[in-house]
């Protein structure tokens, strides 16, 4: 199983995941091109696309989603309050209603060899969920936008082998920054974005044995660069309450205007 990040940030994002036999994306919050230009630097073809599993109604999670799907046919899963938002606020334009599926929360479903566990997340959208895939020997799971987490979020991210987890802001340049106190509020408040400190925090509850990739996700481009991410997740690691230091693993950053390398697990 292998995994990208096409896209990750506060301007877009696009994961893909796949095997010999599938390849879905997690999200489109980019453009058609740049979604099609990434899949073809991994050598496939957004017409090969079997699915697209959608976290989320926010822009940043949906932009090119209308395109792909009227372009390609590709199908839709994604909860039904997300599947409404997306209809009721016309974020699509014109999609064939045949190509929406809907998902529900911690009821795992099958595309073709790839296992998919969606489970809640935390955060000011209609019915949002995260990401859990598996192929009968390895698992990943993508958890963007969490806002905060929890014992059924630890749960959930469990025994991976690989993750992409959030690792939005850092608070200090979040409160001092020039957004608005309304904005502020919502980015650290429970239904915004994990702060690195905290996405550092969340992978100690999660490390294990055999742990092959961490990739941080999400960052803010205005409240967060890479170094300072990096730096403070590892310390977090490092002086945390579990076995590991944060050099014991592979830990890199998911970037907002690049594919990061293909991740095999």
């Amino acid at each position: 199983m292998d995994f990208c990040s096409i896209a990750s940030g506060s301007s877009g994002n696009c994961i893909f995941v796949g095997t010999q036999q599938t390849s879905v994306l997690i999200d489109a919050g980019i453009s058609g091109k740049r979604v099609t230009d990434g899949l073809r630097s991994l050598g496939r073809e957004p017409q090969e696309l079997d699915a697209i599993l959608i976290t989320h109604e926010h822009s940043d999670h949906i932009k090119g989603l209308g395109v792909l799907a009227r372009k390609y046919g590709v199908p839709i899963y994604a909860s039904a309050g997300t599947i409404r938002a997306l209809r009721e606020q016309n974020l699509l334009g014109e999609v064939d209603e045949s190509l929406f599926h809907v998902i529900l929360a911690d009821q795992n479903f099958q595309i073709q060899d790839l296992e998919i566990e969606p489970f809640h997340i935390s955060h000011d959208a209609a019915e949002p969920v995260a990401y859990r895939l598996g192929d009968g020997r390895k698992s990943l799971a993508v958890a963007t936008d969490l806002g905060c987490y929890d014992d059924y979020i630890v749960q959930h991210l469990q025994n991976l082998d690989a993750v992409l987890v959030e690792s939005n802001h850092d608070l200090n340049m979040l409160q001092v920054g020039t957004y608005p106190y309304y904005l502020k509020r919502r980015i650290a408040g429970s239904r915004g974005h994990l702060s690195n400190e905290h996405a550092g925090r969340l992978l100690c509850e999660i490390l294990n044995d055999h742990m092959e990739a961490v990739m941080l996700g999400h960052l803010s481009k205005e409240n967060n660069y890479e170094a300072l991410a990096l730096a403070t997740v590892c310390a977090e690691i490092t002086m945390g309450d579990n076995p590991y230091r944060a050099e014991d693993f592979r830990i890199g950053i998911a970037r907002r205007d690049e594919p990061s390398q293909l991740i095999a697990v």
